[in-house]
């Protein structure tokens, strides 16, 4: 990933987005060789010379005041997590790029485990800004089981499955919009540490081996990821739709912790009553095969 490719296509991309009437301008003629906004409309907007704001767009922001990146914004109508992005993305340019190294991480602490594991009733787990799930309660492993089988890599990445394993349509089947969101968490991720070299490991690997991937990454989407629904298509219950919050983790910064939920008496509901006792019964099983492994010893 290089960062003044990054912020090239982010700005032109965003500004594609917005029509003359949307940005409350003048659209004269009909002949515009530009989907959304010329560059010396974006410099009008944002109150910036037209050879600054080119420059900006070539991929120089090191050295943009807030000022400038909030006027940038508001020209190019960014959202709240578009402008945490635009931000990142100064912030990277400003500095002098590191030799890409692994980010290392020690344990999670025992205390967060037992509120993950004290969640009993909803299935939870903990990821990191790569999308690797790091620890799960037992409904949430119940939950994301087929991440969990023999014949998928670890450490167990969402996007890796969701993208690369024959069942990855199938357990997301809605597809769409679970591919924009994907990769959407990952190109925001990539803004906040662009020199972490397992992640950039990750987004060549999809680039290379998923045209899907590839397609939605040029398109610079950025998204948070708080609170929302997600459709699964679970083998042992079915296709069942939950509502999920994200919450990040203070004590441990880049990881968040997902909890889904069903409203009482629906459905989905139901289907996470049968999820615990589908998640039971293996942990009956396991044991006892345990045991009698042991006993042949």
């Amino acid at each position: 990933m290089d960062t003044k490719s990054d912020i090239r296509e982010f700005l032109a991309s965003r500004r594609a987005k917005i029509t003359p009437q949307q940005a409350g301008l003048p659209a004269y003629g009909s002949n515009r060789r530009v989907p959304g906004l010329r560059r010396e409309e974006v410099a009008l907007l944002a109150g910036v010379s037209i050879d600054y704001y080119a420059r900006l767009e070539r991929g120089h922001l090191a050295g943009a005041s807030d000022e400038v990146l909030d006027a940038l914004a508001g020209a190019l109508q960014l959202d709240e997590a578009e402008r945490a992005h635009l931000r990142d993305l100064a912030r990277a340019a400003g500095s002098r790029a590191p030799r890409r190294t692994k980010r290392t991480r020690g344990p999670i602490p025992a205390s967060v485990l037992r509120v993950l594991d004290s969640m009993s009733d909803s299935p939870a787990f903990i990821r990191n800004g790569r999308l690797d799930i790091l620890a799960t309660n037992r409904l949430g492993r119940a939950l994301y089981a087929p991440l969990f089988a023999d014949d998928v890599p670890r450490p167990v990445n969402i996007a890796r499955y969701q993208f690369l394993h024959p069942g990855g349509r199938d357990f997301f089947p809605d597809w769409d919009v679970s591919l924009n969101t994907t990769v959407s968490l990952l190109r925001t991720e990539a803004g906040r540490t662009p020199h972490d070299s397992d992640l950039t490991g990750l987004i060549g690997e999809l680039v290379t081996r998923s045209e899907e991937f590839r397609t939605a990454w040029a398109k610079h989407n950025v998204r948070l990821h708080h609170t929302g629904r997600k459709v699964f298509r679970h083998p042992e219950i079915g296709e069942v739709a939950l509502d999920f919050d994200a919450m990040e983790l203070p004590s441990q910064p880049g990881l968040t912790l997902t909890a889904y939920s069903a409203e009482p008496h629906t459905p989905a509901h139901d289907a996470l009553r049968l999820l615990a006792a589908w998640a039971a019964t293996e942990d009956s099983l396991t044991a006892t095969t345990t045991r009698t492994e042991e006993q042949q010893l």
